[in-house]
């Protein structure tokens, strides 16, 4: 705990044999109370591996739901669970989990109620082995969002996210797609019910065993991005009703 905030960290799994460990160990537990597993499906070894590791929640869905499916069941539970501060990391190790701490303290002392981990702040996605045209695209849907969503942020398509369980409660985040454009509306709810969301720079790493979707996916993850945003405007200017902003 920090400040008697019980932290949960959630791991979204989907073939994650190879790198679930090396996340795993690098979990800060002096601070963290609890660590949930969810399962999707996986063709591998992925429950196995987190059970000799001594995660106490594993999931398992038997049939795949898809990235957003997964990060559904990851808070439902970790709200289940009463956590104060619930961290999403990936368990194939991209993302680093020792900012796990100054994630955590920024929404324990209630500076912020969502922080980020931004692969685009500083030059950590470049030199992280980001390929170029991921790089690219990444800027052009960036900007294209905050000209939209009159914010500034450095990127809206990190997988490496922290909230206040307030923040989780107010936003219906059920809603949702269960594809990856899951992440992008939850950020565009977060920001359309006025929570401020704070950014830290974050080092990531591209290799062999990371999970990565391909450009098909990609580009329909851009369309959704776009459709989202457009979502966002229309729903600012009162001329459209989106169940993504409802609270129900």
């Amino acid at each position: 705990m920090i400040s008697g905030k019980k932290i949960v960290v959630v791991l979204p799994a989907y073939n994650a044999e190879r790198t679930l460990e090396h996340t795993f160990r690098e979990i800060p537990m002096d601070i963290v109370d609890e660590v949930i597993l969810v399962d999707d499906s996986s063709g591998d070894k992925t429950v196995q591996i987190a059970e000799k590791l001594g995660i106490r929640h594993i999931i398992r869905h038997e049939q795949n739901k898809g990235y957003g499916g997964n990060q559904k069941t990851c808070y439902q539970t970790a709200l289940k669970l009463k956590a104060d501060i619930v961290i999403m990391l990936h368990p194939d190790y991209q993302y680093t989990p020792k900012l796990i701490p100054a994630m955590s303290h920024l929404i324990a002392a209630d500076v912020y109620p969502v922080v980020l981990g931004s692969r685009i702040l500083g030059k950590g996605a470049l030199i992280g082995g980001m390929p170029l045209w991921r790089y690219i695209s990444n800027r052009i849907l960036t900007l294209f969002q905050n000209m939209l969503m009159k914010q500034k942020l450095s990127e809206y398509h990190t997988g490496y996210r922290a909230f206040s369980a307030d923040v989780l409660r107010k936003i219906n985040f059920e809603a949702n797609s269960d594809d990856f454009v899951f992440d992008n509306q939850m950020l565009a709810q977060i920001l359309y019910a006025d929570f401020p969301i704070a950014e830290i720079t974050c080092p990531t790493r591209y290799f062999e065993e990371a999970s990565s979707i391909g450009l098909k996916r990609s580009i329909k993850y851009g369309i959704g991005v776009v459709g989202t945003s457009l979502a966002y405007r229309m729903q600012k200017w009162g001329i459209a009703n989106y169940k993504i902003f409802s609270k129900e």
